[in-house]
């Protein structure tokens, strides 16, 4: 299961998160006309010679600019998260952002590409176009990432850096429908990322703010981690990790035995004058053997 930690903006930063065993990195890039940051590119580098890989977010998407910032940069991968959603509901233009990843994937097919997927919190999630919104935006991305969607936005326009949970019964429904890996963030902490793990089952999970170091009044400061907080979030997400391994294991054990069951049950029907508890019981194993075999299928997307 990757963990994945956003705001690194340094190469001592990348290096400790290296060090803490974080498998993703992730960089913001602000500015359309200031893109060249020698300093944000050493933090691409860091990860050479590492298992772990770096990510670029630009919070603009010209694309001519883009391009040059892929050749300068050379991320592992290219990160957007526009909103997707307006305040009013109304989708953005998903042609057009579509259109910018696939030129993005026929240019640089080496550089992979995150989509950020908009989750409300439960109480705005009713008829929310997650899943629409995924299936336009599937074949021109190798990962999605489920972030918070509030309506309005810390950073107009995209979404993330709320610390606000989304509705992860939601969230679970794009993991389990989608045909690339998910990755699952918005408000997750080292306190939730366990539980929130195990519920949505997601190929990995991202924190920002709520690993940053706290302010005089508790609040997250942007940009500057807090790496005792990152080690526990890293921590947690392997608890995780072996919990759906021992689940992974207990269900293949599960399923080989109801098969063997199964076989046992039908080799020994009679060849005429089948009763119909007989019938039962096999029809029971079947769909007890289904049952599981779509928890398996879930479990095992999460790349354990």
């Amino acid at each position: 299961m990757i963990a994945q930690i956003y705001e690194i903006q340094t190469q001592r930063e990348a290096e400790t998160c290296i060090e803490l065993g974080v498998d993703h990195l992730g960089s913001i890039l602000a500015s359309n006309t200031a893109w060249r940051q020698p300093t944000l590119k050493d933090v691409m580098r860091a990860t050479a010679g590492s298992a772990a890989k770096n990510s670029l977010i630009p919070l603009f998407n010209e694309p001519e600019v883009l391009y040059n910032v892929l050749d300068y940069y050379e991320p592992h991968y290219i990160h957007f998260c526009e909103s997707l959603v307006h305040a009013d509901r109304t989708l953005m233009d998903m042609e057009r952002l579509a259109a910018i990843q696939s030129g993005i994937k026929e240019r640089f097919p080496e550089i992979g590409i995150i989509r950020s997927i908009p989750i409300p919190p439960e109480r705005l999630s009713h008829d929310f176009p997650t899943l629409a919104i995924a299936a336009t935006l599937e074949p021109v991305s190798d990962f999605f990432l489920t972030d918070t969607w509030l309506g309005k936005e810390p950073v107009d326009g995209h979404i993330g850096i709320t610390g606000r949970p989304q509705d992860w019964a939601l969230a679970a429904d794009l993991i389990d429908n989608s045909g690339i890996p998910v990755i699952l963030a918005g408000g997750l902490s080292p306190e939730n990322v366990y539980d929130a793990t195990l519920k949505t089952l997601p190929a990995g999970a991202d924190s920002c703010t709520l690993t940053n170091a706290p302010d005089a009044d508790g609040r997250p400061v942007r940009f500057n981690k807090d790496f005792s907080r990152v080690r526990k979030f890293v921590k947690e997400i392997r608890r995780a990790e072996k919990t759906v391994g021992a689940e992974i294991d207990a269900a293949k054990s599960r399923l080989a035995h109801l098969k063997a069951k199964l076989e046992d049950r039908e080799a020994a029907l009679p060849a005429h004058s089948i009763r119909p508890h007989q019938l039962q019981i096999i029809e029971e194993l079947e769909e007890e053997i289904a049952r599981i075999e779509n928890k398996l299928q879930r479990l095992e997307k999460t790349g354990l």
